[in-house]
C-alpha cells in the first residue's frame, strides 16, 4: 500500500509541474493504465510501453487538442510523421495497440461515442530475412568438429547432412537409420504435417555420413538401432542439444555465435543454391514447403547479396 501511495504522489507532483493541457493528458493516461491493470492484469513492462507511447502522442498534440477526443485524421497524421522519422512497423504496431486499449476504454466508460482507431489498419511488419552464413563461414563451421573423436565425427556428419539437404533441426535430430539410402544418395525426410519427401545428398555429405556410420555410430548407439544420430547416452539428440553444439562449434570457427543457429544452415543451403542458379520450384520441393510463397523469401536473401556485391564492386554501383 505504501509503495502504491508513493507512486500516486509522484504522479500528482509530475502532473502539477506540467502546463494545464499536458497535466490533463498525464492524468488521463494514469487513470487509463490504473484501470487497465485492474481489469486485465497486464505486465509491468507492457504498461510502461503503453505509457511511453501515449505520452509521446500527448506531447505531439497542439495545445488546443484533447487526447481523449482526437480524430482519426489526426491519428493518421501522427503515424505518417512517425513513419517519416524512421519509426519501424513494429514500433507503430505497438503504438496502435496502446491507442486501441486507451480509446476502447474511453468508449466503454461513455466518454466518447466512437473509437478513432477503428479507421486505422494495423501496420504490417516487414518480412525478416533469414540469417544466412557466407559460403566461407559455412566451410569454417563444417571444419570445426574434431573428427578424430566419435562425437566430433558425428557432429561433422550432422552439419554436412543438414547443409547438404536443407533440413529443419527437428527433421535432422529425428532421422532414423533407415532414412538414408547411401547407394542412391537420397534421404527420406519426414517433415511438417508428417509429410515425407526425398532429398538428394551430395557426395561430400555422403562420404562423411559413411565415415560416421562405419567409425563412430556403433560406439555411440549402444545397441540403439533407431536414431541415426544418438547422443552420449545412446538416445536421440534434442533440438536444444544440437543448438548448443552449433553454438560451440561456431565459436571454435571464429564466427559470432549470435549470428549462427541450427536453422541458419537451412537458410544458408537455400540461399547458396539460389545464388548458384537453382530453380525455385526445385528448392521448394527440397525444403518441403507447401507453398511456393514461403520459398520465395529466399530470393530476397539472394537479391540482397547480389545488390551488396553490385554496390561494392561495380564501377557505377
Amino acid at each position: 500500500m505504501t509503495g502504491n501511495s508513493d507512486a500516486i504522489t509522484r504522479r500528482r507532483l509530475r502532473a502539477r509541474a506540467q502546463p494545464p493541457a499536458a497535466a490533463a493528458h498525464l492524468t488521463l493516461i494514469d487513470d487509463m493504465l490504473d484501470r487497465l491493470w485492474a481489469e486485465s492484469g497486464l505486465a509491468r513492462h507492457t504498461l510502461a510501453s503503453y505509457r511511453r507511447d501515449l505520452e509521446g502522442l500527448a506531447r505531439w498534440l497542439r495545445p488546443d487538442e484533447s487526447l481523449e477526443r482526437l480524430s482519426s485524421e489526426r491519428l493518421f497524421a501522427y503515424f505518417a510523421e512517425r513513419t517519416d522519422q524512421g519509426y519501424s512497423e513494429r514500433s507503430n504496431a505497438r503504438l496502435l495497440s496502446a491507442l486501441r486499449a486507451f480509446y476502447g476504454q474511453q468508449v466503454r466508460l461513455g466518454r466518447i461515442s466512437e473509437d478513432p482507431c477503428r479507421a486505422l489498419a494495423s501496420p504490417k511488419p516487414r518480412r525478416s530475412l533469414p540469417k544466412a552464413l557466407s559460403e566461407s563461414q559455412v566451410e569454417a563451421l563444417l571444419a570445426a568438429p574434431d573428427t578424430e573423436t566419435a562425437l566430433g565425427l558425428r557432429d561433422r556428419a550432422m552439419l554436412e547432412l543438414m547443409y547438404a539437404a536443407g533440413l529443419r533441426v527437428s527433421e535432422l535430430v529425428n532421422l532414423a537409420t533407415t532414412a538414408v539410402n547411401l547407394r542412391q544418395g537420397v534421404l527420406r525426410v519426414r517433415g511438417k504435417g508428417d509429410k515425407e519427401r526425398l532429398v538428394p545428398i551430395g557426395d561430400v555429405a555422403l562420404d562423411w555420413l559413411q565415415r560416421y556410420l562405419d567409425q563412430a555410430r556403433p560406439a555411440l548407439a549402444r545397441g540403439n538401432p533407431e536414431h541415426l544420430f544418438p547422443g552420449r547416452d545412446g538416445a536421440g539428440l534434442s533440438r536444444q542439444q544440437f543448438w548448443q553444439i552449433v553454438k560451440r562449434l561456431a565459436r571454435q570457427a571464429g564466427i559470432d555465435p549470435d549470428r549462427v543457429s541450427p536453422h541458419g544452415l537451412r537458410h544458408s543451403f537455400a540461399t547458396h543454391l539460389l545464388n548458384r542458379g537453382a530453380d525455385l520450384r526445385a528448392l521448394q520441393l527440397m525444403l518441403g514447403h507447401t507453398s511456393l510463397s514461403t520459398t520465395q523469401i529466399y530470393t530476397l536473401v539472394a537479391q540482397a547479396g547480389l545488390q551488396r556485391l553490385h554496390r561494392e564492386h561495380h564501377p557505377r554501383g
